[in-house]
This record gives structure tokens, sequence and C-alpha cells, in this order.
């Protein structure tokens, strides 16, 4: 790729590099992580265009990449100075997150700012964390103090290497899809593509975006997003592996409000972020999260992840009456399980009064109820109900209200119209107003989180993927069902919580045949991270898993103390080991069609033994064994296969006792 190597720009960004007592002028900031692996150049090119690169080990793996943003009256794109620079200063937070794949979070970054002035006079910030997992960065206008700003456009771009292949999720066209739902970040991941691949939608790529260049992996995405807002994605073509950051569709908007940021100045951006290293170091990457604004509400006590019977998952519409759901809460109380979702049209099949009738009986048996609500609005056709009831605020209030009296632990609030500054003003909206009533949230046909989950606890997860729902409605997502399963883990789920709603063990209704074993449909339970974990096999279905199995998921915690990449590669194999109390439960699944042995490093167990149960001619064709595991342990797996392995640090095997 001669033509994009730029040598005349590199060489500068090598020779123009500032000393700490260098002029607050000079054209070149360079900003390394605490561990000195990754480095950023930013500099001026001759157009006066700011402009950055970033090495990992030396190595360049973003080429010079164009910075800037505009607002009405404001605009930083070309002929800009550079008149100011911070010192680079350790910048360190501590976090703890009640949704996630880490519950104790330490962020420590290099941060430093650079001040660019345009023709005008007036100033831009730009604003680098360099951590030793990635590079983030924001735009800051100060403006004029109060006054008004209208979001115009942003000129970021990362520059990959055009031999790099990407791990892309198109975004759908808004207002397509069944009753214009969409877009709602559940689309298929092109796997391994060229960067130069064109979104087969027409529109955009979804957040988070993941990319290998060389020996380097990157995974780009926003974070730190707030009601001001909207919520971006990058553009629908990438010449040469250039990639720029898009704006969402006209459509994707609260009815009759804005589309683009809006507010007073001063204007902060979201943060633009790129984990990057080995695929270990992406993979257990927190960088989503370490820059989303902190916790903002006063009491989160009434949070409590959990997991959660479900009876829509596979039976549907028709089965959102009473007599299932109350079967339903039992089932949760027999598996030991904290919640049961009582889904769409409830108000109509079931009632308030019966719905009362059904979160009384479930407190006798210790479990917390969700019901559904429609969040639209005008925006698509969708016929389920409650519809409207959360639109304007005093009727919202007043819902919660009820909810509240009631007994209900959470909503799920379905069919979003998108990204838009509105729609992001209307998701905070209902958030701020849940906690005021102790009511966790699930989102569904909904965007990418993008670090809520820390800036609001209540917001226990969000689907934002193609998720077994779609596995149920057609045969091609049955197909891809355990690749898209390898890609997830690194992708959608990467950051923030992930409502997937896995495991069956049975075949599916109608026509769609299952692809996966039930040993891979066991190990999606703990591979995904959510905050309230929607298992949707039923109780007739149940005692169909082995006892070993069912009690595993009796056990299944919705929270985790820490997590660990262990093997794999997106689209062919993950493995991860979760961590709770004292107990790791490695989980991995095997993407591929054809049968493989994994051999996986689990030396930091020490000398131990796991508990293993995986595909074998046993009931529920599994079976559980005992075996000695290592820095060299061997599994064998499957096509579109699983396993899950428990381990309890320092002791023997985990034993999973027969109820």
């Amino acid at each position: 790729m001669t033509n994009k190597i730029k040598l005349s720009a590199i060489t500068l960004a090598l020779t123009a590099v500032l000393s700490a007592c260098g002029s607050n002028t000079a054209q070149q900031i360079s900003i390394e992580s605490p561990n000195k692996n990754i480095k950023v150049d930013v500099s001026l090119n001759k157009q006066g265009e700011v402009e950055y690169s970033v090495y990992n080990q030396g190595q360049l793996v973003l080429e010079p990449s164009k910075l800037g943003v505009m607002l009405e009256g404001y605009t930083f794109d070309k002929t800009l100075t550079v008149t100011d620079k911070s010192k680079a200063t350790i910048y360190q937070d501590n976090y703890s997150l009640l949704s996630a794949k880490k519950h104790n979070i330490e962020y420590t970054a290099t941060s430093q700012s650079l001040t660019l002035n345009n023709a005008q006079g007036q100033q831009l910030q730009i604003t680098f964390n360099v951590s030793n997992d990635g590079v983030a960065f924001k735009y800051s206008i100060e403006g004029e103090a109060e006054q008004a700003y209208q979001f115009v456009d942003e000129l970021t771009e990362f520059d990959l290497k055009a031999d790099a292949s990407a791990f892309i999720q198109p975004i759908a066209v808004a207002q397509t899809g069944w009753s214009n739902t969409n877009p709602s970040y559940e689309e298929h991941y092109l796997i391994d593509v060229a960067v130069d691949t064109k979104s087969p939608t027409g529109a955009g790529w979804v957040f988070p975006a993941l990319y290998k260049t060389d020996n380097t992996w990157l995974a780009i995405s926003e974070t730190g997003i707030d009601r001001h807002h909207h919520a971006s994605r990058l553009a629908p073509e990438s010449p040469e592996g250039v990639y720029t950051i898009d704006q969402p569709m006209a459509a994707e908007v609260f009815t009759n409000k804005k589309l683009l940021a809006n507010g007073t100045f001063p204007y902060q951006s979201p943060w633009r972020i790129i984990s990057l290293g080995d695929l270990a170091t992406v993979a257990e990457s927190t960088l989503g999260t370490d820059l989303a604004k902190a916790n903002q509400l006063e009491n989160i006590d009434f949070v409590k992840p959990g997991v959660s019977s479900w009876s829509w998952g596979l039976l549907k519409d028709d089965y959102t009456i009473y007599s299932v759901q109350k079967e339903f809460i039992d089932h949760a109380a027999n598996m030991n399980w904290q919640y049961t979702l009582v889904d769409a049209d409830w108000d109509r099949k079931i009632g308030f009064e019966k719905l009362q009738e059904l979160a009384d009986y479930a407190k006798t048996k210790n479990v917390g109820l969700f019901v559904w609500y429609n969040s639209s609005g005008e925006w698509n056709e969708t016929p389920y109900t409650p519809r409207h009831k959360l639109l304007d605020k005093d009727q919202r209030l007043a819902e919660f209200s009820e909810l509240k009296k009631m007994g209900i632990a959470g909503l799920k609030i379905d069919f979003f119209a998108g990204d838009g500054q509105s729609m992001i003003d209307y998701y905070i909206d209902i958030l701020e107003d849940a906690a005021d009533f102790e009511l966790m949230i699930n989102f569904h046909g909904a965007t990418l989180p993008r670090g809520l989950n820390r800036t609001y606890p209540n917001l226990m997860t969000v689907e934002a993927v193609h998720g077994l729902e779609m596995v149920t409605f057609f045969q091609n997502s049955a197909d891809k069902a355990a690749s898209h399963s390898t890609v997830l883990p690194f992708t959608r789920n990467l950051y923030d919580p992930m409502d997937y709603t896995p495991t069956t063990f049975n075949e599916l209704t109608g026509e769609i045949k299952r692809k996966t074993t039930n040993a891979l449909e066991l190990a999606q339970a703990v591979l995904f991270v959510s905050g309230v974990q929607h298992i949707v096999e039923t109780p007739d279905g149940m005692p169909s898993a082995p006892y070993y199995a069912i009690d595993l998921l009796k056990q299944l915690p919705a929270s985790w103390d820490d997590s660990k990449y262990i093997a794999g590669t997106p689209g062919k194999l993950a493995v991860f080991a979760r961590k709770k109390g004292n107990l790791w439960y490695i989980a991995g699944i095997n993407g591929e069609t054809t049968a493989k042995d994994v051999e996986l490093d689990l030396s930091f167990l020490g000398s131990n033994t796991g508990r293993i149960i995986q595909s074998g001619e046993g009931y529920g064709n599994m079976i559980m064994f005992d075996m000695q595991i290592g820095a060299k342990t061997k599994v064998s797996l499957q096509g579109n296969d699983g396993f899950v392995m428990v381990v309890t640090e320092g002791q023997q095997a985990q034993t999973f006792k027969q109820k």
C-alpha cells in the first residue's frame, strides 16, 4: 500500500517528538502507555489538519488518521495551529460494576491534551488517554459559556493497513424490518473480511468493530455518552481501510425531536476508544466502561443481578397468560433463579389485577418479576402492549409508581427508534425515572449500551444482538449460531452486558433445526455476560438435561468477579474463564462445523482438578467427569460444540449434586 505509507509524515512524527521541556507551540506530541507498549503521535500536516498515529510495541497499527469536529459556527478541519499542550500526567480511577465480566476495576492511563486554534481564533482541545490496553480521545470546545451549540459533523478517521481484516456488523437501514423496528443492532457479523468491504445494507457498521492487523488486534467503539449526544457508528464505506465516524439516520429520533448532538457550551464529545494488543489484551479490556461517566444514582441497593425464567423465548405470544407465568415462577424457584420475565401483551392477556396476584405469588417463592413494555411512540408499527405508557414523563412516573407498589422488580422495554440524540435522551430519562422507583431495566430492540451500565447501574442488560430469538425464527440464524457465539465475546459483549437469552436443550418448534450441541447451549450461559441472564429452556424441557447440567444452571452466577481470555479466534473458537467467589467457570465454544482438540493453558489455577461437562454418549448427550488441569489441558470438541468446566481455587473438583 505504497500510496498510503506517507513516509514523510511518519518521518516527521518520529523526528519531531517533544521533549518534556519543549515549546508549548510545537507541532506534535507523543504519548506512551504506562508500560511503554503503546504510543500515539499527534501532529499537524501541511494543510493544518490534525492527525494521529498509533503504534503497538514499535509497530505502526493505525496509519496517520485525521481528527476534527464541526459545530454550527465552529469548524476545526484544517488551517489549524497548535497553541498549547498540557503536561503528560497519570490518570487513575477505581470503580465497581454490578453487571459485567469484572467487578472491581482499576484504570491507569497517560493523559495529555493538545489545544488548537482555527482561522477564526476558536479553540479545540483534544485529550488523549493511553492505557496499557488501548487509546482513547475526546474533543472539547469551550465556546461562549451557556450559549447553544449544534453538532454538524465529526472528521475522525481510523486508518487501518490495507491488508488488515475486519470482524464487523452492518447496521440495518432505519424503518425497515418487522413493523419498521430497525435498526436494533441485530445483524450477523461479517467474519474476517477485507477492511475495504462495503456495508451490505448501505448503512454503516456498529460498535464495537474488531480488526486484526499483523499481530495486533484492535476494537473500536465509543463511551462516555450522555443525553446531549447522539450515538455514532462507522461509515458504510472504508476505502483502503480508512474508516470514518458516521451519524444516525434521520428516522432514528423520538417523534419530532432532535437527531444530532446539541446543548449549551462547553461541548464535550463522547470518548472514541481503541482497545489494542494481542487478543487476550483486547478480550480482557474494560476500556468501554473505564471512561464511561461514573455512577449517577444515589441508591443502588435495589440493583440485584440474577438469572431469570422466561416463557416467550420458546413459547411465544400465546403463552403470556396467567397460568403459564405462574408455572414459570415455580420454574425459577425450582432452579434457584431470582427472576421471571412476563413478556408482551400481559396487560391484555393477564391484566393489572392478575399481575398483582402473580407478583404476590412470586414473592412467596423469593422470585422477582420483570414486566414488558413497548417504548413506542410513533416511530414504528409494533402492535404489542403496554404501548404509549412511557412517552410522557408524568405518565411514566405514574406507571412506575404503580409497578413499585405492586412489588415489580424491573421492566423490559422494547422497540426503540435508534441512535438519535432525542432517543438517547429518552433512554436516560427512563433509567433515571426508574431508579427513583427502585426499578431495574432491560432494553430490547435497542442501541449498544456504551458504558451506560456504569453510569446507571440499574441498567442490567441490553439486547442489541442477533440472539436466540432469531435462531427460533430463521434457519440461517440456526446454521450460524455456533460461529456467531464465538464472535460475540470479542465484539458486542466485549464491554457491555448482552441479553442474548441462551440455552435450550431440545428441538425448536416448527421447521427450524437447531445445529448446536447441548453442551454448547450450556456453555453460552457462562460465556455470555448479562446482569440478568434469561435462560430460555422451559419447565417441561429442563428435565431433558442431565442433573449435573441442571445443577450448574441452579448455581449460575449473573455477575462476575473476574474474567480471563483462555483461547480462541473470533468465528472459530472462544474459551473464557469467569470467576465468582472461589469458583472459576471455564466455558468454550467451537464455532466451526468440524471437530477439534484444543489445548488450554489453565496454569493460572495451579495444580488442580476440574469437573467438566461436555458432549458425549450420556443422558441429554452430555457427560461429566473430573480431569487434571494445567498448562496443557486438552479438551475435545465436536463441530458446533461446547463445554463448561468448574474449578475451585485450591481445592478438588466442584461437585454437582443431584437435587
